[in-house]
């Protein structure tokens, strides 16, 4: 029973912590020309407002056109969580202490926590397509689009800074 209630708590605070990084990814934006530019102009086509200014250089739209494939809805997530969320609701409503029952609602919860990594390592991956299209646009045009992932308030407070902004970041991922 402890190792149930474990698998629950951790399960609790994935949902939680993914529920954080959702919410700021809503509103990411970079800087062009002394002006704020948002890159998710909307929910369906993720990077579309950079789409104007990386049109000019045909490797960072190859790029771009990657990361937005990336980003698409993938089924086997969906199946994947909602197959491990029906079995661990259903081995909470099974009566009695049986090993069905344990069994149920382990799998579904390593089931819902393999679908979380995955999807989070697909995501990570993606985020390089995009990084990698404002590089290549840095590279051969101008005005420079400053973007930081991770920081964005630093680059809205200081956009004169020429091409000695790092332009790669390390970041953690998973990967199996």
């Amino acid at each position: 029973m402890a190792l149930i209630n474990l698998l629950l708590g951790t399960w609790v605070i994935i949902t939680f912590v993914s529920n954080i990084s959702a919410q700021e990814t809503c509103s990411r934006s970079a800087i062009i020309n002394y002006q704020e530019i948002l890159i998710d102009t909307n929910s369906t086509q993720k990077g579309e407002g950079l789409r104007f200014y990386l049109e000019k250089d045909p490797t960072a739209i190859k790029y771009l056109d990657k990361y937005q494939e990336g980003a698409q809805i993938k089924w086997a997530n969906i199946v994947m969580g909602t197959t491990g969320s029906l079995l661990t609701i259903g081995g909470l409503l099974v009566g009695g202490d049986s090993d069905d029952k344990k069994a149920m609602i382990i799998g579904g919860i390593s089931l819902l926590i393999v679908n979380y990594l995955t999807a989070q390592t697909s995501y990570f991956g993606n985020e390089r397509n995009l990084e990698k299209a404002i590089r290549e646009y840095n590279y051969r045009n101008s005005p420079p689009i400053y973007y930081s992932p991770g920081n964005n308030q630093k680059f809205k407070e200081s956009p004169t800074q020429s091409r000695d902004i790092p332009l790669l970041y390390l970041n953690i991922a998973r990967s199996f």
